[in-house]
């Protein structure tokens, strides 16, 4: 939700327009500070960030994306795989339109991803069905040579400049997945379910687009680390990804979408339930990143406002009335200008509250305002390590 000051909001970013008074009220209470969760020599993915918030040295265990996405869905990975996030795009006029295919339906995708596996796996390709717009590739034996660029970074671009290309010289992995695109586009392009979506005026699916490479990553469980136990609950399958080599307990809550119109509410409650049972809570809103990813910051302002109407007042209630106190942060995990409509790598504002504990001189939760709190600007381990008291 940390986004750049918007000519259309009188030059404010939506956290500053939004309308927050419960966000607000824990920022008079807590204490603010600024978390670089990207090292600016790495890409400001979500895995990236998300892993960094939880305190995870992110250049020992990164892999990539797809191998978290993988973890989360049940597919075991040997040694010798390359997994990879593999997007359900749009293209028009040989352009990037969007990342994600007009948000198309899990239903419509499911069809489509049938269709490519039925077409394209082999011994050595395998296609795995996820969620919306997000699925996985598996190449047996591929190799990690490759530079692969993330759709949501190049909106507009026309895609054959942003092609897989070989890390030096020649990939054969490289060349596997480029061919796979233009099959993908032969197939998709007269599939009944895209020549559907454009008889009603919706984005086609007419791309697969592979991207973030890994193999299976060696990851410490936050119990090992920290000695607590811990769950996380989300609409996306990098989070339980992350949770797996976590060792978090996965909670999926029924309605969760990953957009605006999301269970919040149920996602609260869930957050509650768990929190009686272990000592984290990882509750986890994309909202805002998608609204930003769209350039809408009319959008991500109303996410904002969701978020502390619907989530964070009740989780500020209920927990008030616990007998053993519970500490709450708040914080996104990267920020998505809508005037970039893609992560940056810089810091995010946070706030962590710890009941009793004497709260610092920022009462409005901003990027700008959070500047001036008491732990300045942080990074590493030590957001997990103040919210733990360690």
């Amino acid at each position: 939700m940390s986004d750049l000051p918007v000519k259309e909001l009188g030059n404010r970013t939506p956290l500053e327009a939004a309308h927050k008074p419960a966000i607000d009220k824990l920022c008079s209470l807590g204490r603010c500070g600024l978390l670089q969760t990207v090292p600016p020599d790495m890409p400001p993915g979500s895995e990236v960030a998300n892993m960094a918030v939880l305190g995870y040295n992110v250049k020992q265990v990164y892999q990539g994306r797809g191998v978290l996405e993988a973890a989360s869905m049940g597919v075991v990975l040997r040694a010798n795989d390359l997994a990879m996030r593999c997007n359900l795009i749009c293209l028009e006029n040989e352009k990037i339109k969007n990342h994600s295919a007009g948000h198309i339906s899990s239903e419509e995708a499911a069809e489509l991803i049938k269709t490519l596996k039925s077409e394209l796996d082999n011994e050595k390709v395998t296609f795995y069905n996820g969620v919306s717009y997000r699925h996985l590739l598996v190449i047996k034996d591929g190799k990690n040579d490759i530079i692969c660029t993330p759709p949501h970074d190049v909106p507009g671009t026309p895609f054959r400049k942003v092609l897989v290309k070989a890390r030096n010289g020649h990939s054969e992995t490289a060349e596997l997945l480029n061919d796979l695109i233009f099959k993908s586009q032969e197939i998709l392009s007269l599939h009944p379910v895209n020549l559907k979506r454009k008889s009603l005026g919706k984005d086609p699916a007419n791309s697969i687009w592979p991207w973030s490479p890994g193999n299976k990553p060696e990851m410490k469980t936050l119990k090992e680390l920290y000695g607590i136990s811990s769950a996380v609950i989300s609409a996306v399958d990098l989070l339980y990804g992350i949770g797996f080599y976590a060792g978090m307990k996965a909670i999926k809550v029924p309605g969760s979408t990953g957009l605006y119109d999301t269970n919040y509410e149920g996602k609260a409650k869930a957050a509650l339930d768990a929190l009686r049972e272990v000592d984290l809570v990882y509750l986890h809103i994309e909202a805002s990143d998608e609204a930003g990813h769209e350039g809408d910051p009319f959008l991500k302002t109303k996410t904002i406002e969701y978020l502390d109407q619907r989530v964070v007042k009740y989780i500020m209630d209920e927990t008030a009335k616990m007998e053993e106190k519970v500490s709450i942060a708040i914080l996104p995990d990267h920020p998505t200008p809508c005037l970039l409509r893609t992560h940056t790598h810089d810091p995010v504002p946070f706030i962590i509250y710890h009941p009793g504990e004497k709260s610092d001189e920022v009462h409005v939760y901003s990027e700008e305002e959070a500047k001036k709190g008491y732990y300045g600007l942080i990074k590493g381990q030590e957001f997990m390590l103040n919210l733990l008291k360690r």
